[in-house]
């Protein structure tokens, strides 16, 4: 199973980065071919609905996401939504999400965002037809201790069923979509 795990924070030491770091050691842990690819440094434009669009650092993150079977986005939230850089990365990509499983691991301060992933959600699922995971990982400051996430306990396990739960949909849709 080919997966791709975008970490959206531009901080490398967010804790949606450390997140990312989890699904990936997890997904290949269970057999998949995963690759992790951090938005900040691929320094991607920002989307002017003009000439982005064919820039190389575009084309060849779409390729990657045409190329994945499912994809997870671990995202910060800030301000009740999930970040810039992960909404810039559905713009600029757009047509290369058609028919992906998808899930996504969120970072925010405090239970109040919850909800927050839904819009982003229905725009992959009505403007793409993108298979989006019931099951998605909500971690909050409480879930780390001095800001690394503890080596084992539920935050882990969850981040574990999500990536489970992408390669099966991934596996089972395999061919039915796009």
């Amino acid at each position: 199973m080919s997966l791709l795990i975008f970490s959206c924070s531009l901080n490398p030491a967010s804790r949606s980065a450390q997140l990312a770091q989890v699904a990936l050691a997890d997904c290949q842990a269970a057999g998949n071919t995963a690759e992790l690819v951090a938005l900040g440094p691929l320094n991607l434009p920002v989307c002017d609905g003009d000439g982005v669009y064919n820039q190389p650092a575009v084309l060849a993150i779409a390729e990657k996401i045409r190329a994945a079977r499912g994809v997870i986005l671990a995202m910060p939230v800030y301000n009740y939504d999930v970040n810039a850089a992960a909404k810039n990365l559905v713009e600029l990509t757009g047509d290369a999400w058609t028919g992906k499983v998808v899930g996504f691991i969120c970072a925010a301060g405090g239970p109040g965002s919850y909800m927050s992933v839904m819009p982003f959600a229905n725009s992959l699922m009505l403007d793409f037809r993108c298979v989006i995971t019931p099951r998605f990982v909500y971690a909050t400051l409480q879930d780390f201790a001095d800001e690394q996430l503890a080596e084992d306990g539920e935050l882990r396990r969850r981040v574990r069923g999500l990536t489970h739960d992408v390669a099966a949909f991934a596996e089972a849709l395999d061919g039915m979509t796009g």
